[in-house]
């Protein structure tokens, strides 16, 4: 079987059939606004959806095939020892943290600089900060030719499924992506589509392209206004649909199908923010649920930094939330020990010594899952 390459010189794609994306790109703007408004209702959007943007990093590592769950990633922060690589499962969920690192650092970034090549490789940077691959030029383009391709283990540069942007283009291929990143499109919904795609074929670094690909996706969001924060992430339906995703991609550079993928990403957005819409929805009715019951025994100016807290840890030492949350250290020990009673904590790991406790929050993890877990 020949391996599909790169396609170059046919970028941008100057062939859409919007007769036939037409259909698509209503439904996704109004699952985006949708998504958009319950962005804008909720008290702190950046803490209330700070679990979604864990299970994004497990998801996206997932595509790759690192399977760690929401519960290993989670669970290994509270544990502390974030530089723990002793074992592989460990260094599994060193990689799956690092994609939420460089997505908050990515985050950090554009409010300084816009989304760029530079932000891009500075990302990447942390990407691959002391996992595998950290001694394949993080943060820097491929620059050896002959040395990238995509297939099943063992194959080789005559047997891969894809070869990628060849070197010497790379950078001229970067260029133009960053230049059409910038321009005033007809839809910036299908822009994003195209924009996505373009990374992934490039496939500008020696390893960590999807996972920087997908991470674009709500960088591009927030940047375009189409969202007031940066929180939607589209691994969930992408890691389902892995093989639609594979193969409409490599069509783009096969048969020069861009209609074909733009039909399956704005699918993609549609129902991924129809899905986040009801997960917000969730959170934040189990905010204000949780906000009546911590103001029954805890003085009012400390609900919401408790909740807040939380949220934003749903695994965590029990100490770390005593010393941590800024409340009193006896308000702090009343509460826990009110969720433990009616049911709201699970204790993972039992203290014992001075080893304080690792306590989850399970209703708050199935719907970050999107499934019951506990």
């Amino acid at each position: 079987m020949t391996p599909v390459r790169y396609h170059s010189g046919r970028f941008p794609p100057q062939d859409l059939d919007w007769q036939r994306l037409a259909p698509l790109i209503g439904p996704a703007h109004a699952a985006v606004a949708g998504y958009e408004g319950m962005l804008k209702g909720l008290p702190n959007a950046n803490v209330l959806l700070s679990p979604l943007a864990s299970q994004e990093a497990v998801l996206s590592s997932r595509i790759e095939g690192i399977q760690t769950t929401l519960t290993e990633l989670l669970t290994f922060e509270a544990e502390g020892n974030l530089s723990d690589a002793s074992t592989q499962a460990k260094a599994d969920v060193r990689e799956v943290l690092n994609y939420r690192l460089a997505l908050d650092a990515a985050i950090d970034m554009l409010k300084e600089i816009p989304l760029s090549q530079r932000l891009v490789r500075a990302s990447h940077e942390i990407l691959m900060q002391g996992v595998r691959g950290y001694n394949k030029a993080p943060g820097n383009y491929r620059r050896l030719p002959d040395t990238c391709w995509i297939g099943p283990p063992g194959s080789t540069l005559e047997t891969a499924r894809y070869i990628p942007c060849p070197v010497e283009e790379l950078r001229s291929a970067m260029d133009m992506l960053e230049s059409y990143l910038h321009e005033e499109p007809l839809d910036s919904l299908v822009q994003l589509a195209i924009v996505h795609a373009e990374f992934e074929a490039i496939h500008p670094f020696l390893d960590g392209n999807g996972r920087m690909g997908r991470l674009i996706v709500p960088l591009f969001m927030f940047t375009k206004q189409l969202l007031s924060s940066p929180s939607f992430y589209i691994s969930e339906y992408l890691e389902s649909h892995r093989d639609e995703y594979y193969d409409g991609l490599l069509a783009v550079s096969r048969d020069g199908d861009w209609t074909g993928w733009c039909v399956f990403f704005l699918t993609a957005l549609t129902e991924q923010a129809r899905t986040y819409q009801q997960k917000s929805q969730d959170l934040l009715t189990l905010y204000s649920e949780l906000r009546d019951l911590v103001v029954e025994v805890v003085p009012s100016q400390y609900s919401g930094r408790a909740l807040d807290w939380i949220f934003n840890k749903p695994i965590f030492r029990s100490i770390d939330f005593v010393n941590g949350a800024e409340i009193p250290k006896s308000t702090a020990r009343r509460l826990l020990n009110l969720f433990k009673t009616r049911g709201l904590l699970k204790e993972l790991r039992q203290g014992g010594g001075r080893r304080s406790s690792i306590l989850a929050f399970p209703e708050l993890l199935n719907i970050a899952e999107g499934r019951k877990v506990f």
